[in-house]
């Protein structure tokens, strides 16, 4: 005879949600990252004086196109607070 306790059915019931969400939340960042790298690149047509209103450069374009594990938007944020800086104290 087979006795089921309570607490090793809900587990069961439950892993099936957690594998789900997990692969919502993979298809989630992976969405995220393509629209981040179109955005990227749809910088990249901008002349450079724009660009420099962003305070941004295309050498800080390229460096968060190439390395996307390294969070391109926080790069690109710590080059323009630089470039603000920059401009503030000259």
């Amino acid at each position: 005879m087979v006795h089921l306790l309570s607490s090793e059915r809900q587990s069961l019931a439950v892993a099936p949600l957690g594998f789900l969400r997990a692969v919502a939340i993979w298809f989630a960042r992976a969405r995220a990252r393509r629209a981040q790298h179109v955005a990227l690149k749809s910088l990249l047509e901008y002349d450079i004086h724009r660009l420099e209103d962003l305070g941004i450069d295309r050498q800080a374009l390229f460096d968060a196109l190439d390395s996307p594990s390294q969070r391109p938007g926080y790069r690109l944020a710590q080059r323009r607070a630089e470039s603000a800086r920059n401009w503030l104290n000259p």
